[in-house]
C-alpha cells in the first residue's frame, strides 16, 4: 500500500479548497479598477508551508491594513502557460488591481497579460518581466542561503549535508549555489548531496511524499543536515528529519519554526532562510493601493535591504551566531561575493 505522509494529507485538504477560474480572454475591455487585489499562487497554493504562504501573509496584511477585498487563484499541476494566462486575465477583466503572480512559472503568462492589460499594475515574484506596468520582486536567495551553509557547516557532525530542490531551475540553483559556497567556506571537509524533486518541472514543489523519500535516503547515508528549497515538498523533508534523532532540517522562505502546520516537527528545524516575500508583496500592493505610485521594474531584496535573513528561532544556532553575523557583514560589505548558481 502506498504510504502517504501527514503533510501530504494536509496538502490534499488544502488543494481541495483551491479553485481556478478561466477567463473568456476575448476582450481587452477591463472592468473598473476597484475590485481589490488579485493574487495568483503557484502550484500548492495557500497552505504549502513555504513560498505561497509567505506571499499570502503579505496579501492578508494588505487586505487588513488598506481595507480592501481580494481574490486568490491557484495554478494546478499540469497548467499550461495558456491556462495561467486565463487566470491572470480573469482577474484583470474583473477589475482587480494590482495583480500579483507568485513564482517564476508565471513569467510567460504574466508577460502576455501585462502587454494586453496595460492599465493593470502587475507584479511577479522571483522573476523579471520587462514591462512598464510590472514590478519584478526578486530576492538575493543566494546570499541568505550562504548563511544557511555556514550554519550547516558548523552544525554537521557527520560532515555530510544535503540540499533538496523542487526542480533544477536557475532560481533554485541560486539557493543551492549560495548554500554550497557557505558550506565549503566554513567546513571544507563537508560533502554536499544535491537532489531535485522533479527535474524540469514545477510539480516538484508540491510533492511532500517525494520530498520525504529523498530526505530519508539522504539520512540513511549519514547526512545529518538537510536544506530544502522545495515548497511543500520541503515539508516532507522536515517530517523525515523529525523522525531521526540527531538530524536537522533548514527551512526556507518563511520562518518554518513558527509554521502551525509543522508545529509537531519544529524541534527538528535548525533554522530557516527567510525571504521577505510577504514584505515585497505588501510593499508592492501598498505602492498601488495606498501611495498611488505603483512600483515597477526590478525590486531587489538582498541582505543589505533585509530581504533575506537567517532565523534564530528555537535557539538552536545561538551558539554560532557570532560567526553567522560575521559572514553576513562580509557579504554586505562586499568582502564575500556569493555565487548565484550551483556548481557540480
Amino acid at each position: 500500500m502506498r504510504r502517504v505522509s501527514t503533510i501530504a494529507v494536509a496538502g490534499i485538504a488544502t488543494a481541495a479548497l483551491a479553485f481556478s477560474v478561466t477567463a473568456c480572454g476575448s476582450s481587452s475591455e477591463e472592468g473598473s479598477k476597484d475590485a481589490g487585489i488579485g493574487l495568483a499562487y503557484d502550484v500548492g497554493g495557500r497552505g504549502d508551508h513555504s513560498f505561497n504562504d509567505s506571499a499570502a501573509k503579505g496579501y492578508d496584511k494588505a487586505l487588513k491594513d488598506f481595507d480592501v477585498k481580494g481574490k486568490e487563484l491557484t495554478a494546478k499541476d499540469g497548467d499550461t502557460d495558456a491556462d495561467r494566462y486565463d487566470k491572470l486575465a480573469s482577474l484583470a477583466e474583473a477589475g482587480y488591481n494590482p495583480v500579483v503572480g507568485v513564482g517564476y512559472a508565471w513569467t510567460p503568462s504574466l508577460t502576455k497579460a501585462a502587454k494586453k492589460y496595460k492599465d493593470t499594475d502587475f507584479a511577479i515574484v522571483d522573476s523579471v518581466v520587462d514591462a512598464k506596468n510590472v514590478a519584478s520582486l526578486v530576492s538575493a536567495e543566494h546570499e541568505g542561503s550562504y548563511l544557511a551553509g555556514v550554519a550547516a557547516g558548523l552544525k554537521t557532525k557527520s560532515n555530510k549535508v544535503g540540499f533538496i530542490g523542487g526542480t533544477d531551475s536557475a532560481l533554485i540553483k541560486k539557493f543551492a549555489g549560495g548554500f554550497q559556497q557557505g558550506l565549503k567556506d566554513t567546513n571544507p571537509k563537508a560533502s554536499l548531496d544535491v537532489q531535485w524533486v522533479q527535474v524540469g518541472s514545477p510539480k516538484g514543489f508540491g510533492m511532500p511524499d517525494r520530498g520525504k523519500d529523498i530526505a530519508e535516503g539522504m539520512l540513511s547515508n549519514k547526512v545529518d543536515v538537510i536544506y530544502s528549497a522545495a515548497g511543500g515538498s520541503g515539508a516532507g523533508a522536515i517530517e523525515a528529519t523529525a523522525g531521526k534523532k540527531g538530524t536537522w532540517s533548514i527551512g526556507v522562505d518563511g520562518d518554518q519554526y513558527y509554521d502551525k502546520g509543522l508545529a509537531q516537527y519544529k524541534n527538528a528545524i535548525l533554522t530557516s532562510m527567510v525571504k521577505t516575500v510577504d514584505g515585497s508583496v505588501y510593499d508592492f500592493i501598498k505602492s498601488v493601493v495606498k501611495d498611488k505610485k505603483p512600483e515597477s521594474g526590478v525590486q531587489t531584496y538582498d541582505l543589505k535591504r533585509g530581504g533575506v535573513s537567517l532565523s534564530y528561532s528555537g535557539g538552536f544556532i545561538n551558539d554560532i551566531k557570532p560567526k553567522i553575523e560575521a559572514a553576513k557583514k562580509k557579504i554586505i560589505d562586499g568582502q564575500i561575493k556569493v555565487q548565484d548558481t550551483y556548481k557540480d
